[in-house]
C-alpha cells in the first residue's frame, strides 16, 4: 500500500473512525469534513514551517500494508505546538498533548522527552509521501518509539494497545531485519532497568516467532 496523498491520509483515518462502532454512539461524524482536516492541517504545517517528524500508524503505512489508524501522531517542541494555536489542546503533560484539529484528534510526542529528541533529530527523514515532501521517522525511529511505550502500555494493563504495537514491531522487524543490539542500547539508555530487561524480552520472542514464521513458511 503506497499512500500518494493527504486525501488517501484521510481516507485511512475516516474508516478507522467510522468502523470502530464505539464512534457510532456518540451521534453523527462529518468524514468528509475529517478528510478536509487531514489536508488543511498537512497545508498549514508546511506553510508556517513547522518542524515535526511524523510517526505513529500513518508512518508505519509508508513501509508496511494492512495499519490502521484513527489519528496522526507527530514528533514536535513545544516552541512549534505554539505556532499551531488552532490545535485545541484536550490534555498535555510533561512529554505528551493531545489535541484535535477540526474531526481531526492529533497525538502530539513532545521533545522535551530525551529519546523523542534523538528520533525527532537522528532517526528521522524527509521523504516523498502524500503530495509532498515529510519528514518521516525511519524504520529505526519507529521501532524505538513502539519499544519504549510498551513498558507502559503493560503497567496500564492496556491489552488491546500492546497488541497493536506489538505487531507494529513484529512486522518492521521481519520486513527490514534492523540491527536490534544498536536500539537495545539506545533504548537502555532511556528507561530503567526493569523495564529494559521486559523490552529485550519482547524483542527476544517476537525474533523467535519470525524465525519460526520463515522456517514454515520455506
Amino acid at each position: 500500500m503506497t499512500i500518494q496523498s493527504s486525501l488517501q491520509i484521510g481516507d485511512v483515518i475516516r474508516n478507522a473512525v467510522v468502523f470502530n462502532i464505539k464512534n457510532w454512539l456518540g451521534g453523527a461524524m462529518n468524514s468528509d469534513s475529517l478528510i478536509q482536516s487531514v489536508q488543511d492541517f498537512f497545508a498549514v504545517l508546511e506553510e508556517r514551517k513547522i518542524d515535526y517528524v511524523l510517526v505513529g500508524g500513518i508512518a508505519i503505512l509508508h513501509y508496511v500494508e494492512g495499519r490502521n489508524t484513527q489519528d496522526l501522531d507527530l514528533l514536535m517542541a513545544v516552541s512549534s505546538l505554539e505556532k499551531l494555536p488552532e490545535l485545541k489542546i484536550t490534555s498535555q503533560d510533561i512529554y505528551f498533548a493531545r489535541a484535535n484539529y477540526g474531526e481531526l484528534q492529533v497525538d502530539i510526542l513532545l521533545t522535551q522527552n530525551p529519546l523523542f529528541k534523538k528520533v525527532h533529530k537522528e532517526y528521522s527523514k524527509v521523504q516523498q509521501f502524500l503530495d509532498r515532501n515529510i519528514p518521516l521517522a525511519t524504520v529505526e525511529g519507529l521501532l524505538l518509539l513502539k519499544l519504549y511505550a510498551l513498558p507502559s502500555l503493560y503497567r496500564q494493563g492496556n491489552f488491546a494497545r500492546v497488541g497493536i504495537y506489538e505487531n507494529d514491531i513484529a512486522t518492521l522487524l521481519h520486513y527490514y531485519q534492523p540491527d536490534m543490539a544498536v536500539l537495545l542500547n539506545e533504548i537502555s539508555k532511556h528507561v530503567n532497568k526493569v523495564d529494559f530487561e521486559e523490552i529485550k524480552g519482547v524483542v527476544s520472542d517476537i525474533q523467535k516467532r519470525i524465525k519460526r514464521f520463515k522456517n514454515e513458511s520455506r
